[in-house]
């Protein structure tokens, strides 16, 4: 039931920045919620008139930055099921991510599971990239180890069965998913589930010279998204010490460059020099799995954003990458990652600071920078405890 507007917001949150890159805020405010939704966006004046009886609960980081929740395109939340699968509200919700996509983490036969265990299950909001392999990432040889299950029929037939749920189709075709099997093969399949159903490829790309970059980009079509984008391995974006031509080509296509950070696929080299060269990524996104959970420091959307801008992005760049672009990307532009009136009250509050912290890349490589670390999260207007 909706609380009627003459009443007491629910939830004040004042911030030293609030900022919003769908509505071109960045400053200070407040956000104001009644259940689930976005009620205000306050300028520092209008907030500082509101009285202590203007909600029931008021919180104030003065020091702090309010964002729209922020929204991960590839991270690995399952509760069963999947080698790489956590717990969403246990390791990625406390951490300002509000909206995961699942690249793959679950197949048209263990999908109906996932979708009433994980999906409905967890307070995060989540969405699939369905895996092209129908057992997901459930085979521990790799999920496209048996060629069989790489099965373009019940893909695209569970697609149109969740298309709310469902957002795309996900495809590996590196040598630990494929095995012994073509990854040509696999591509051709997973482009035929997307052309029957009308839905983008998250594509973690073949890193490895068999199989050129080049080539698969040909294959790709606009609205496609390859993640993993500032690798270092054979095929990665840069070479001669700038972006290749085919990769800004692709761009002119309309393809998407995710970055999928994960534990071996961001490089400062590669990084430093796309950016420096002017290729950001699309999407910022973590790539969080099982494998991270014992390390430290602890892996999560913030995290990465801070390697970014220690690789030299501007926080300017980095903001709508998180939120309203990835949002856009999953249809969801007018629901999430905006703190539009009427939007849902997903709400994530960083804290920088600046003292200068060694960050390290997958090889070990290191820079130095300041971090985002993440004070507050709020779902759906309920706040999430902290981390």
């Amino acid at each position: 039931m909706s609380t009627p507007p003459n009443t007491p917001y629910d939830l004040v949150i004042h911030a030293g920045r609030v900022v919003c890159p769908a509505m071109g805020l960045d400053g200070p405010g407040a956000v104001a919620v009644r259940g689930d939704r976005i009620a205000a966006v306050l300028d520092a004046a209008a907030s500082a008139a509101l009285t202590p009886e203007s909600a029931r609960q008021t919180l104030s980081f003065a020091d702090s930055i309010l964002l729209p929740g922020l929204v991960d395109m590839h991270a690995h939340p399952a509760l069963s099921g999947s080698k790489y699968g956590i717990d969403p509200d246990t390791h990625i919700l406390p951490y300002g991510s509000t909206t995961i996509l699942s690249q793959g983490d679950a197949g048209a036969h263990n999908w109906a599971r996932y979708k009433q265990e994980t999906v409905a299950g967890s307070r995060t909001r989540i969405r699939m990239a369905l895996n092209l392999s129908a057992t997901g990432e459930s085979n521990e040889e790799g999920c496209f180890a048996n060629l069989a299950d790489a099965d373009v029929d019940a893909c695209a037939a569970t697609v149109r069965q969740d298309p709310e749920f469902i957002w795309g189709i996900a495809l590996n075709v590196g040598p630990t998913n494929c095995r012994d099997n073509d990854p040509r093969e696999i591509m051709a399949r997973g482009l035929a589930a997307a052309d029957r159903t009308g839905r983008p490829l998250l594509v973690g790309q073949r890193r490895h010279d068999d199989w050129s970059l080049d080539e698969q980009f040909d294959l790709l079509r606009p609205g496609d998204v390859v993640t993993y984008c500032f690798h270092a391995r054979g095929g990665n974006p840069v070479a001669d010490g700038r972006v290749r031509d085919s990769v800004w080509a692709a761009r002119e296509r309309g393809i998407i460059f995710d970055l999928g950070h994960g534990f071996d696929s961001f490089s400062f080299d590669v990084a430093t020099t796309a950016i420096g060269d002017g290729f950001l990524p699309d999407t910022i996104s973590s790539d969080v799995y099982a494998r991270h959970v014992s390390v430290s420091p602890r892996h999560h959307l913030p995290l990465v954003m801070s390697k970014l801008r220690a690789a030299g992005m501007q926080e300017a760049d980095i903001w709508p990458r998180v939120t309203s672009r990835p949002a856009a990307l999953l249809g969801m532009e007018n629901e999430i990652g905006t703190l539009a009136v009427g939007a849902c009250a997903d709400l994530a509050v960083l804290r920088w600071h600046a003292e200068p912290q060694t960050h390290r890349d997958a090889a070990g490589n290191e820079r130095t920078g300041g971090v985002w670390e993440p004070e507050l999260t709020v779902r759906g207007g309920k706040i999430v405890g902290n981390p």
